[in-house]
């Protein structure tokens, strides 16, 4: 909270070096930067051991990523979704879809090519055999990357990667999808720039931030402890119906899947058994049902900014779990997964240029299959606290096609690796 209050403190100077700093850097990038420098430098640690009296060492870790994804994101979802326009969301039109799309076709191909690429300046990398062949591993990353945690774990299931090895698959993931995602917060500060070389029309996106700006302003008024205390209420009363339901669909689905004969179909459907998945879309269903009640109006006492308030906690949490120095001990499977990540960039700016889509929706498109439901609504509020909605609904779609679209990409990886 310290680093974040020093950002907002510094972002807020009229004038001088911030004024210039914020213009070209934005505010949000820095809060995601800054516990990253702090866990470098080993001022603080997400994860640290220490020596018990009887001389036995204890690890240690912090649970402030899975308290801010778990509780203060849906928390989050909820109260910027309090005074969405669905109607305004659905008339941003086919081109949010096409990018989406766009980004997990990138990430089925890009694998495969990654592997042609390196293999070309460096075979042992996208070597190995058997259960430690690096495109079993690879396979991971795939599933991490169209659809999320649930969608990865599959696929580790599915092509049986070593164990042992699976922590530096990890790794790779958090390096190249943090990386990735720093690069797409730097170019929302550009984005006027972007969208004038895209040639893209923002009218959909302005129009349903001009919307919910305007209820904004009409519903204003100066918040009381009560209103406060029950648009916290509204939103963790939801979390908790939320977590309550997901507690029950969770381990139902999973048992109703692994039931399932045909491995293909089963494999298709592991999404359904996490507990993530159900949570965030019971607390968006919610959400989006209160929309359409008096609930609404609660966006006048500041709704969204105690929102916007959980979203930054949770950036900063994300941020804690990098350590920079990291990047250079595993360099050739960090090679393959920048690659790979490259491709996927490039097909999302030629499509956009194609399209004349705005960087909204290739930012967001990209997000909703590499970062899933926890950093697509991050990408999307910092364009307008409104927009957060449509990095979930996208996100759910990168967990429906997740595992099917990865396999397709880990066969082609394994031809390409020759496995």
């Amino acid at each position: 909270m310290l680093a974040l209050g020093i950002v907002f403190m510094t972002e807020s100077i009229e004038g001088g070096f911030w004024k210039k700093f914020y213009k070209i850097v934005p505010g949000l990038f820095v809060a995601y930067m800054l516990p990253a420098v702090l866990t470098t430098s080993g001022l603080i640690a997400p994860e640290w051991e220490s020596i018990t009296a009887d001389r036995t060492i204890e690890d240690h870790s912090t649970n402030l990523y899975y308290m801010a994804s778990r509780y203060l994101l849906p928390a989050a979802l909820v109260l910027m979704t309090l005074s969405i326009d669905l109607k305004a969301v659905f008339n941003l039109g086919w081109k949010a879809l096409v990018m989406f799309f766009t980004g997990t076709i990138g990430i089925i191909i890009g694998g495969p090519l990654a592997i042609l690429l390196i293999a070309m300046v460096s075979p042992e990398t996208v070597g190995g055999a058997g259960a430690d062949a690096v495109w079993r591993g690879l396979a991971t990353l795939a599933g991490s990357w169209i659809g999320g945690g649930a969608n990865q774990t599959a696929m580790l299931e599915i092509y049986g990667y070593n164990q042992k090895l699976y922590g530096g698959m990890v790794f790779v993931d958090i390096v190249v999808a943090n990386i990735w995602m720093a690069i797409i917060l730097l170019g929302i500060g550009k984005r006027k720039r972007i969208n004038k070389w895209l040639k893209a029309d923002t009218s959909s996106i302005e129009d349903l931030k001009e919307k919910v700006t305007s209820f904004s302003e009409k519903v204003k008024r100066n918040p009381s402890l009560t209103d406060l205390m029950i648009i916290v209420a509204i939103a963790f009363g939801t979390v908790s119906i939320a977590h309550l339901c997901a507690g029950f669909l969770a381990p139902y689905f999973e048992g109703t899947v692994n039931n399932i004969q045909s491995e293909t179909t089963r494999n298709i459907f592991t999404f359904l058994g996490s507990s993530f998945f159900w949570m965030i879309s019971i607390a968006t269903i919610i959400a989006i049902l209160l929309s359409y009640t008096k609930a609404r109006n609660y966006e006048g006492a500041g709704a969204s900014k105690i929102g916007s308030v959980f979203i930054y906690i949770l950036v900063a949490t994300i941020g804690m779990k990098m350590d920079l120095t990291l990047i250079f001990d595993n360099l050739g499977l960090i090679a393959i997964g920048i690659v790979w990540m490259a491709i996927h960039a490039g097909l999302l700016i030629l499509v956009a240029k194609l399209i004349k889509a705005p960087y909204f929706f290739l930012a967001v498109g990209s997000q909703a299959n590499v970062g899933g439901a926890a950093s697509a609504p991050i990408v999307a509020s910092a364009f307008h606290p409104s927009l957060a909605t449509v990095g979930v609904l996208l996100a759910v779609f990168g967990y429906a096609v997740g595992t099917i679209a990865a396999i397709g990409c880990t066969i082609l990886m394994q031809l390409a690796a020759g496995g």
